[in-house]
């Protein structure tokens, strides 16, 4: 067995190339690694076979030594809180609306139902996912995609998601499986009824130490989890040996956090720091402050677009993020379709991994920026590609809060039968009632604190 995403020999390959793209100077460091037998970063978690301890040592003695390399964005790109709010345009806080109780139903609903969307063709090409869509008459995507009737040439050349093709698909669907996106969520709310809204990074190490199964999370979060066990404290536990750290992961954690803040964007942002520092750095972090403050919005009298102008709010002006976001709203204004926009996402920042925090979150905003209705936003940003039920998740909780549970079809709603699978403790079968119940009693805190 090969455990996944913390062997050294396969963190190098991912830590070269996020050195690189922050404008750190590495190829005397690969030519190192390369020259002495080692591989590229897998295409997966985990290389197939194990390498030799003395090229395992040289991969841990090669990240320690990334590590210490300067980055030329530091200034644009700060990592203490006061100077990244300082960095960032400004937010101001908003009226929350009366009915609260509709907006984290339908968050809650909207997330579960966008990430059920994207489940089983993340990590597909936008081609792979046009060629499935196609094959079933699911194009324009309108609906859970199905494999009845899909030329099996088709789902040869673009697999389904592995682990989510037999609870994912119209044909299979039975309640809300298990997935991260909606399991952070979980344990959001259960860190802020356990510690309310002034925890800070501590608190979330200790809630991952006591409720996180390490096999259910990944990338950052393993690492992280990892680091932990290893005895490392926040923030430490976000940079060692960890090339993860400007991934999507922590920007998936913080929809509580929005909802305990309704209509205070920048508090909503606060918190969000101090979850995402256990794990990420940089736009990492900038990714999950602006989607709290996002969070934070929906909970007031907006437009999604005015969401989105929120959550730049809370991003350092010049930092490779906001001007992703930048380049997405741009493009949302002058493109003229939606397909249109996501080529241009596409091309300017494709060369990113998959999931990495920069495109996702720019595909997000873009979606937030062009579209008006839960349906089509959800099925709009799935097919944008990249990381798919993260992205629908993300979606689907700011427009199903701004719809309200009415505001969402049966169609979507249905088929999860009121039932979500979880592995954190006191979570498996909850329905969207009783997770709305939970975060509403921790915004109501949040509002009288």
């Amino acid at each position: 067995m090969r455990v996944t995403w913390i062997q050294p020999e396969d963190l190098i390959g991912h830590e070269l190339r996020q050195a690189r793209e922050a404008g750190r100077d590495v190829d005397g460091v690969e030519a190192r690694w390369l020259g002495a037998g080692g591989s590229p970063a897998p295409a997966r978690g985990a290389s197939p076979e194990p390498v030799s301890d003395d090229l395992r040592a040289l991969a841990s003695a090669l990240l320690d030594e990334l590590a210490l390399l300067p980055s030329p964005l530091q200034a644009a790109e700060p990592e203490q809180l006061e100077e990244i709010l300082a960095a960032a345009p400004g937010v101001r806080a908003l009226e929350p609306v009366d009915d609260l109780v509709d907006r984290i139903r339908g968050a809650w609903l909207g997330r579960a139902v966008g990430c059920l969307l994207g489940k089983p063709v993340e990590s597909l090409s936008r081609e792979g996912i046009r060629a499935i869509a196609e094959g079933t008459g699911n194009w324009p995507v309108a609906g859970y995609f199905t494999a009845r009737g899909l030329d099996p040439g088709i789902s040869e050349r673009f697999p389904w998601n592995k682990a989510s093709k037999p609870t994912s698909l119209v044909e299979n669907i039975n309640g809300m499986p298990e997935d991260d996106d909606l399991n952070f969520t979980m344990l959001g709310v259960a860190l802020l009824e356990r510690a309310g809204t002034s925890f800070a990074s501590l608190d979330v190490a200790k809630i991952w130490l006591d409720l996180l199964p390490p096999g259910r999370i990944f990338t950052a979060e393993r690492v992280a989890l990892r680091n932990l066990l290893l005895g490392l404290l926040p923030p430490e536990t976000a940079t060692q040996h960890n090339p993860f750290r400007e991934w999507v992961g922590a920007r998936l954690r913080v929809d509580a956090y929005g909802w305990a803040s309704p209509g205070d964007p920048e508090r909503a942002a606060r918190l969000a720091f101090e979850d995402a520092r256990v794990s990420h750095t940089a736009n990492g972090t900038y990714a999950a402050m602006f989607m709290a403050a996002v969070h934070a919005a929906t909970m007031g009298d907006v437009t999604a677009a005015a969401a989105a102008e929120a959550g730049l709010g809370v991003v350092p002006a010049d930092s490779r993020l906001a001007q992703a976001i930048r380049l997405a709203r741009d493009q949302a204004a002058r493109a003229a379709d939606w397909e249109s926009v996501v080529d241009e996402l596409h091309a300017q920042l494709g060369s990113l991994h998959w999931v990495h925090a920069i495109n996702n979150t720019a595909l997000v905003a873009a979606a937030m920026y062009c579209f008006d209705s839960f349906d089509e936003a959800i099925c709009g940003v799935v097919s944008g590609g990249w990381d798919t039920d993260t992205n629908g998740a993300a979606i689907g909780s700011v427009f199903g809060a701004l719809a309200g549970t009415s505001g969402i079809d049966s169609r979507w709603s249905a088929p999860l039968h009121d039932t979500v699978a979880s592995s954190l403790p006191g979570f498996d079968g909850s329905s969207i009632g009783e997770l709305a119940g939970r975060s509403l009693a921790v915004a109501g805190l949040a509002a009288r604190a």
